[in-house]
């Protein structure tokens, strides 16, 4: 109810229209109606020149096949960057998959199995969708999904560029062509795991329309048989998406803009496709309205997600790319916010590029390009850097990522040359998404202080007010513990949400927000959060938040955290002040990213260096903990009486399936409440 009241009152009447056509439509026929295995009419009546001439591309977009040239100046500028396009290309043509951390092997002439989970080992029912269980505890979706986005489409295209040996690209073409037809035949339209999201349908139909490009002078791919079938799953893609839109929702989310840019991708690379021009005309709309409903003024996502943030970025931009290659225009407005995203990710990255893990992680992309981990997101302002012929985005010393040179080519390359890297990250506090940075002293500290995101739904948030996570000299000191699965582990999913897992106070053993295993996907904001101040300057950055999510405590209690970074000392200082009353269970946590931590004295030097920052030296408790490798510390925290610090066992999840065994520093105390306790972190 409470996002429904922050919803305009058009938009709410604009999802109750598709929710009545949707029940109407249901009502006519089964949901997956229309979208059986078929071939268009007007397909199937086109002679074979229609047919190449409709995969003859006109466009200057990234992927036609004169671009090829170019992109391979670019890369070969590039130290490693065509070693790692065939090392993809080989993987996709020996059916080779990392998916989320497990490796998938079929083998070169093996069948791909589409609807296998390879955590569980169960496969989903080729059922219609309309009857089919999606959520299964014990099994993931998301792992054949991975498969079915058909990734390894451009990988094979990828390798069919760079390679110059006429077998070997010969080798990659059929594949593409093998890998092509196995899907359509053990995936018919409506029916599956495969058509059971309608965000996979798009992005997988991107992927292909894409690819096919690549390879339009192949041999193998320009057989006519098979390019009817490929324009005409592509058709079928179209149709689908275009008549199961994820708008229906109370608060639409990163799902509809991958649904408008497979309309566009597929509409603008194959206008004499039917219904192209239209669903093209549709996209464009429908991605300017959803930048500006979906990314915030600042540029930040509303996702409350990072990652998240990431994945949006991405959508958008390669929107961008191929409406700019297919003379389409998406405004203004459109490409400054874009540029608001870049610059918000080059302001939360580390030195080496590490993004924080605040919210979920689902280590989803959309540039398939190159193979990087989860968390590694500092391409991104390079490629904005190149797209906006900015230098603001490029540092000094940096190198063209991948995805610019193979999705801006040649051109990219001699831009990004001539940009003098300008790039100078900056603190920041952007209170409507609740994300805040402060840098300094070779620390990045990013804090969770805000409402939850889409617009208070809170679909990949987490009970995380005022957690933060600790950068120092680019390497991730103090962490979120990231998110681990979705729907496998409705108990796994919600463990990795709760106040526990993050590096903020909790009171009673209570939730900040309540959570529900029959609602993964929804936090409802109960914590009251804001900012009270943000103060960044030249020797010191401060910030103060407060939240109430302790409010419904039988003795309510009201958390107000202040983070201090002290640049010249190089200390960071975490205090929190409750109010309220009574006697209370607190126990502040520090995640870390492994196990590397010990507990020791603290010595008299680390008492003196604390009260150069202002902290009375009775104030510090008796015990340390050293954080990272012994002869190697990374940072010293210091408590503050009367928390009594301790380690424990513990799970990190720096990306989408991946969990290994870490430690968690906690302080802890049973104490009357008003009182005021804390930490500093001392770098090394």
């Amino acid at each position: 109810m409470e996002v429904a009241r922050r919803s305009p009152g058009s938009e709410l009447t604009r999802i109750a229209g598709r929710r009545v056509f949707r029940a109407i439509r249901n009502v006519l026929g089964p949901e997956d109606s229309g979208v059986e295995p078929r071939i268009h009419p007007t397909l199937a009546a086109w002679s074979d020149e229609q047919v190449h001439a409709a995969v003859s591309a006109v466009s200057s977009c990234w992927c036609n096949i004169r671009q090829r040239e170019g992109t391979l100046e670019a890369l070969r500028a590039l130290p490693g960057a065509c070693r790692r396009a065939l090392e993809r290309a080989e993987a996709a043509a020996g059916r080779t998959f990392n998916v989320f951390g497990t490796e998938v092997r079929f083998g070169e002439s093996g069948a791909i199995d589409w609807s296998w989970d390879p955590l569980s080992g169960e496969r989903y029912p080729l059922q219609p969708i309309s009857r089919l269980q999606v959520i299964r505890e014990g099994m993931d979706p998301k792992y054949p999904w991975a498969l079915g986005r058909l990734d390894q489409l451009l990988a094979l295209g990828q390798g069919y560029w760079v390679e110059e040996e006429t077998a070997r690209r010969e080798r990659y073409a059929a594949q593409f062509v093998a890998q092509v037809s196995d899907f359509l035949d053990s995936n018919p339209a409506g029916r599956g795991i495969q058509w059971a999201c309608t965000m996979e349908v798009a992005l997988r139909a991107a992927n292909l329309a894409q690819a096919l490009y690549m390879f339009a002078d192949a041999s193998a791919v320009r057989e006519p048989a098979f390019l009817r079938r490929a324009l005409g799953a592509l058709e079928q893609h179209a149709h689908f998406v275009e008549h199961h839109l994820e708008d229906h929702w109370l608060v639409p989310n990163n799902h509809l803009i991958s649904d408008y840019v497979g309309l566009l991708v597929v509409g603008a690379l194959y206008p004499a496709l039917p219904g192209a021009r239209s669903q093209v005309t549709r996209a464009l709309h429908g991605l300017q309205r959803q930048m500006e409903l979906q990314v915030h003024p600042d540029g930040v996502s509303f996702e409350g997600s990072v990652p998240y943030h990431r994945l949006s970025l991405e959508l958008f931009t390669l929107a961008y790319v191929v409406a700019h290659g297919c003379g389409l225009a998406l405004g203004t407005r459109f490409a400054h916010r874009l540029r608001r995203m870049f610059e918000v990710s080059r302001d939360y990255c580390s030195e080496r590029g590490l993004a924080p893990q605040i919210g979920d992680n689902d280590s989803g992309r959309v540039f398939p390009l190159c193979d990087r981990p989860s968390l590694e997101h500092g391409y991104l302002p390079l490629l904005g850097a190149v797209l906006f012929g900015d230098a603001e985005l490029k540092a000094q010393g940096a190198e063209l990522p991948d995805e610019a040179a193979w999705l801006l080519g040649e051109h990219g390359h001699q831009c990004f040359s001539r940009l003098r890297g300008r790039a100078k990250p900056r603190s920041f506090s952007s209170p409507g998404s609740g994300l805040h940075v402060l840098r300094g002293a070779g620390a990045v500290l990013t804090v969770s202080a805000g409402p939850v995101g889409q617009r208070g739904l809170g679909g990949h948030s987490h009970n995380d007010r005022l957690s933060f996570e600790l950068h120092l000299a680019g390497h991730p000191v103090i962490v979120d513990p990231g998110t681990a699965t979705y729907t496998r582990d409705p108990a796994l999913r919600n463990a990795f949400r709760s106040t526990a897992a993050h590096n903020t106070l909790e009171v009673d053993g209570h939730e900040q927000s309540p959570l529900r295993a029959t609602r993964l996907f929804s936090l409802p904001d109960h914590g009251g959060c804001e900012v009270r101040s943000f103060e960044p300057g030249p020797r010191t950055e401060r910030l103060v938040a407060r939240h109430r999510g302790y409010a419904a405590l039988p003795a309510p209690v009201q958390v107000e955290r202040t983070f201090v970074l002290h640049k010249d000392e190089r200390v960071l200082s975490v205090m929190d002040a409750l109010e309220g009353k009574g006697r209370h269970d607190l126990v502040l946590r520090l995640h870390l990213p492994d196990e590397q931590v010990r507990l020791r004295p603290v010595t008299p030097e680390e008492r003196q260096r604390a009260a150069h920052v202002g902290v009375p030296p009775d104030s510090i408790g008796p015990v340390a903990a050293e954080l990272g490798p012994e002869g190697a510390l990374r940072a010293v925290v210091l408590f503050s009486h009367p928390l009594r610090p301790d380690t424990a066992p513990a799970r990190y999840s720096p990306g989408y399936g991946e969990v290994r065994n870490c430690r968690v520093v906690l302080g802890s105390v049973e104490t009357e409440v008003p009182i005021r306790l804390g930490m500093w972190v001392l770098f090394h």
